[in-house]
């Protein structure tokens, strides 16, 4: 039997984990001195709510190779195969813990795919895998896909501030000025080596949507694939986004919050779009 497993980046539900059958292992978020786990301690509106009331600091911190041993010794013990699909590498250490873990292990039949995304990037990837092992296909298949498929999902978002990516060391203190600027909205896309880059500057949310749409033209984007509309906290940026969207004869096949892994990175003011380009 081929499961699939995810870190708590990829912002399912426990409602969709539970529906997906996902095996599931969170990243540790900590709030000033408090350390919680994503989507077992904390859960989304509540964790930016705290990050509105303070001023204190948040990080992330990657699971243990524990972590990813507790479900790769069962798997073995089933004679399952497991495909772990792991946040970007260059954003966490995630998937170290998890090579550490399968070594541990030593069980050939446990895939690490390092997504080069995350969030609802790596939910795309998920749902494909999913449908992949409805089809029959074989894990060697479904990996390969996968790692072909990574390079063409497409994030791209504004966020209100760059201080909380660079607090957390995803983008330099000079990047993160521009940023400070009165209603400066930066755009950051992840690239496909899977880091965060900005990408451009707006002034004011309309001028925003109109660079992020631009951006999206530069794709042709795979209709087979959902489009998704993506916020932190607060949806009226995302629903301004989705109405420019259809204004161009594009529906958004849902709309999809940020989860504490993520928004510790890009505060609670984030939105933005992820999509597939033709591959």
């Amino acid at each position: 039997m081929i499961r699939l497993l995810v870190d708590s980046s990829a912002d399912f539900s426990k409602a969709e984990i539970e529906e997906k059958k996902l095996l599931f292992v969170p990243l540790q978020v900590t709030i000033e001195d408090k350390n919680y786990l994503d989507g077992i301690d904390i859960f989304t509106n509540e964790f930016y709510e705290k990050m509105i009331a303070t001023d204190g600091f948040f990080k992330t911190s990657q699971p243990s190779p524990q972590q990813f041993l507790d479900h790769f010794q069962k798997a073995k013990e089933n004679n399952d195969t497991l495909i772990c699909v792991l946040i970007s590498s260059a954003l966490s250490g995630t998937i170290q813990s998890a090579i550490l873990a399968k070594n541990i292990v030593e069980y050939d039949n446990i895939y690490i795919v390092d997504a080069l995304t995350t969030t609802v990037g790596i939910r795309v990837m998920i749902d494909k895998a999913i449908e992949m092992i409805k089809e029959g296909k074989e894990a060697k298949e479904i990996v390969t896909y996968l790692e072909e498929m990574r390079s063409h999902i497409k994030i791209l978002a504004a966020v209100d501030t760059l201080e909380y990516l660079c607090k957390g060391g995803r983008v330099s203190k000079t990047t993160a000025a521009i940023g400070e600027m009165a209603n400066i909205k930066p755009i950051v896309t992840v690239s496909l080596d899977g880091k965060v880059d900005v990408i451009g500057k707006r002034l004011g949310i309309n001028k925003t949507i109109s660079y992020i749409w631009s951006k999206m033209e530069d794709f042709k984007i795979d209709k087979n694939y959902p489009i998704y509309s993506l916020f932190t906290y607060g949806t009226e940026n995302c629903e301004k986004l989705e109405a420019r969207f259809e204004k161009n004869g594009i529906k958004a096949s849902g709309r999809l919050q940020i989860g504490p892994t993520i928004g510790t990175h890009v505060g609670p003011g984030a939105f933005g779009v992820c999509f597939v380009e033709e591959f």
